[in-house]
């Protein structure tokens, strides 16, 4: 099955192991060994390696190669159709937000008072 980009990078963020690696790599750039660490008691390395290369063709991160050590970083971009598309519905929630709130405001306005004012 084909995906697009835009269902790559959900389906990559759906996986708490790897908002866990998004999350480290937000505070700067790390080797692999560094981002499996966390990880090592409950999934093998292959695991992590795997969680990476799903990141990785989310457009998520990315990896360099310098000798042995491989570096991960964050890459920004790949979060940006992801969060275009989310502000679509974010308006659309603001929006019917408002019209909740104009409506409330217009019941309770027309509502007269409960209870006794004497006491």
């Amino acid at each position: 099955m084909m995906q697009d980009q835009l269902s790559r990078t959900f389906s990559a963020l759906a996986d708490p192991t790897r908002r866990a690696m998004l999350a480290r790599l937000s505070s700067g750039e790390a080797n692999v060994s560094d981002l499996a660490q966390p990880f090592l008691g409950e999934m093998s390395l292959p695991a992590v390696t795997k969680h990476l290369q799903v990141l990785e063709k989310a457009g998520l991160i990315t990896k360099t190669r310098n000798a042995q050590w491989r570096s991960c970083k964050l890459n920004g971009d790949g979060l940006k159709d992801a969060a275009h598309w989310m502000e679509q519905y974010r308006v659309f929630w603001e929006e019917s937000f408002d019209r909740l709130d104009a409506y409330l405001k217009t019941v309770t306005a027309q509502k007269p008072p409960t209870g006794d004012e004497n006491d």
